[in-house]
Order: structure tokens, then C-alpha cells, then sequence
């Protein structure tokens, strides 16, 4: 017997976007038909073309009706932010959803960007796509994998005391500008308007903290936040991206889920957009997760460039990071497609749910 290719409509085609346009190329399940957009310049070309891998066949459209109409099993979103609006019509009109923007349990956009009407987007979201019988799905790197290695990695732990995944990575390699400039690097850390920043902009770390517990089976109090700044100690030029003498260009920040004063659960954002700071950190450029119980559990989970890839060149260098973002929810389609209708976390889905494909 043949199975068919699941049928894909991707949105967005920046730096996450545009690799996975050449990743979906390589997976015999999924067959891409059609990519949405918001820039009316890339209407009409070739989305192969937009990804610079030359033309795949695929023509870029820029309306919802368009994604609708083409009947697709399942839309990957890939934007930098969600688009909640475009989420409610596609999940309508029973169209699965895997999103890596800005999603995991849907707290972080309850809290910081609420519906006009109220109610919690979880809750609207989570109606439209029982209204469509489909499923909705937010995943990604980090938060994503990097809380689902921290569950898995406890399973032979008898007596858990607290669990903590750290993310210490050099993040010059993620080329988004918005994205940077709404989490405050290149502000003056003194900068009132900073912590705020900081905050807002990476509180769906949050949300990875309330998955993990809800995996773990722990009801927490609360999730407290807390930063350390580092300041750039001269002019900083990226090529894409200009970090002032004195402006934010590294952080460690914590989100730490709390049950009666104590820290059970947390998560760890060591970033660095340039060694030149002070304070800096001893970033390892890989992703930890470390248990205190019985027994301690260190693991680290560390990312190397295929054979033959040129690091030196920052292009194949920043694809690495997009690879790694994307693919959780690549992978994750099948079993997706295949869960029960309803806003779903990692925690919902099978083993199977996580596995990449050979091929």
C-alpha cells in the first residue's frame, strides 16, 4: 500500500520559512501546495525562488480565502508573530494548524495580547478548531523541544526535586530584526522601557514552564520571572542588526514555576548577541537540561552542522538555528493531523509525535 503525502500550506517565508521550504522538499510524507505571504512584492513568484533554492512550482498567495481554497490537510505557520485572526478562518474551515510563532500552551498570548472580547485566546482558539474538527499545535526549538528533552530525560528519576532546561546559545545567527527589536537588544540597558521588553517578548517561555508541570503532573502557584543584562562594551555591527556601546547585547533570564516558595520547574534563556559584554556568560552553544533528585540527571543536547557544511559562511550557519526551529513541527504533522480536534501541547502527542524521518 501507498499512503498519500500530507498536503501543506506554509505561511510566511522568512528565515524560518524560507528553510523549510527546502526542507519539506525532502520529506516523502509531506508535499508542499501552496505558500501564504504578507508582502504584496512576493505575490506571484515562486516560493522556491523566495527561499533561493530556484523554482519549486509553487506560486505565493497572499489572501486566506486562498489557503482555504486549496483545501490543504494541514497550514505551518512560520511567521515571526501569530496571526490569530487568519488561525480562526483556517481552523474554521477544518484545516489543521502547526505553528513555531509564539505559541505553546497559549498562556504567554492570554496574558500580554488579549482578545478584544475578554475571553483567553486559548479558549477561542481552541473553539474554532472543534468547529473545523481539527487540531491546533504550537511547537518549535525553544520553547518545544528543548521542555520536551527535560521531560523525557527525567523518566528514570524516582524522586524529582526540581527541573531546569537551559538554552545558552550565541543568537547573532537568528537574522530577525523585529524580533530583536521588540525583546530590547540595541536599547540602553538602563533604558526604562527594557525589563518590560524583556519580559512581554519572551514570556512564552512561560508557557514552556506550565507544559512541563503539566507533564509532570505538578500544579504550580505561580511562574515569577527574573533577568540579568549585559551591556555591550563598545559598537557592535552584525551586518544586519547594530548593537550600540552601553545597549543591551546579552541576558540570562529565568521563568521558574513555583509551588509553596520553591522552584520546581524552570527554564533558562542564556542569549548572546556578542561576547563583548559586561557581565557575559560562558555560553555553550547547546541546550541543558539538569534535574536535581534521585538520581541528578546532567544532559546536554548539543547541534553539529551536517558533513561538508562551511560554518565560516553565516548563511549555513544562521540555517542550522532555522533548521532546528522548524523541524519539531515538521515532523510533528502526521501525528497532528491525527490527534483529537482542540488546541493540543506536546504533552498530548505520542513518542511518534517527536521522531524525525530517515531517508
Amino acid at each position: 500500500m501507498t499512503t498519500k503525502p500530507i498536503r501543506v500550506f506554509q505561511v510566511a517565508t522568512g528565515n524560518v520559512g524560507s528553510e523549510m521550504i527546502k526542507r519539506i522538499g525532502t520529506q516523502p510524507d509531506l508535499e508542499l501546495i501552496g505558500v501564504h505571504v504578507y508582502s504584496p512584492d512576493k505575490i506571484g513568484r515562486d516560493v522556491g525562488e523566495l527561499a533561493g533554492i530556484g523554482p519549486v512550482g509553487v506560486i505565493a498567495t497572499g489572501t486566506v480565502e486562498e489557503i482555504i481554497a486549496a483545501n490543504p490537510d494541514v497550514l505551518t505557520f512560520h511567521g515571526v508573530f501569530p496571526d490569530e485572526d487568519l488561525y480562526l478562518q483556517v481552523l474554521e474551515a477544518g484545516i489543521n494548524i502547526v505553528t513555531t510563532a509564539d505559541w505553546i500552551t497559549g498562556h504567554h498570548r492570554n496574558e500580554n495580547h488579549p482578545h478584544p472580547s475578554g475571553r483567553p485566546w486559548t479558549e477561542i482558539i481552541d473553539e474554532a478548531a472543534k468547529k473545523g474538527g481539527v487540531t491546533f499545535y504550537g511547537t518549535g526549538m525553544n520553547p518545544g523541544l528543548n521542555q520536551i528533552l527535560g521531560i523525557v530525560v527525567s523518566a528514570d528519576v524516582a524522586n524529582i526535586e526540581n527541573v531546569t532546561t537551559i538554552e545558552s546559545v550565541d543568537v547573532s545567527c537568528h537574522h530577525s530584526a523585529d524580533t530583536w527589536t521588540e525583546v530590547g537588544y540595541g536599547l540602553p540597558i538602563e533604558d526604562p522601557e527594557l525589563p518590560g521588553k524583556l519580559k512581554k517578548y519572551t514570556e512564552v517561555f512561560a508557557d514552556s514552564v506550565w507544559m512541563m508541570a503539566d507533564a509532570f503532573g505538578l500544579e504550580l502557584d505561580s511562574v515569577e520571572f527574573s533577568y540579568e543584562v549585559g551591556a555591550c562594551t563598545k559598537d557592535i555591527d552584525l551586518g544586519w542588526y547594530k548593537l550600540p556601546k552601553g545597549s543591551l547585547g546579552a541576558n540570562y533570564i529565568k521563568y521558574q514555576g513555583m509551588v509553596d516558595g520553591v522552584s520546581r520547574v524552570e527554564t533558562h534563556l542564556e542569549w548572546q548577541m556578542t561576547p563583548h559584554t559586561e557581565p557575559s556568560w560562558d555560553i555553550k552553544g547547546c541546550y541543558v537540561t539538569q534535574i536535581k533528585g534521585d538520581p541528578q540527571i546532567y544532559n546536554k543536547h548539543m547541534i553539529f552542522p551536517a558533513e561538508g557544511v562551511d560554518l565560516s559562511n553565516p548563511e549555513d550557519f544562521a540555517s542550522i538555528g532555522m533548521t532546528v526551529t522548524g523541524m519539531p513541527a515538521l515532523n510533528s504533522i502526521k501525528s497532528v493531523v491525527a490527534a483529537r480536534p482542540g488546541v493540543i501541547t506536546s504533552a498530548d502527542l505520542p513518542l511518534r509525535g517527536f521522531a524525525g524521518r530517515f531517508k
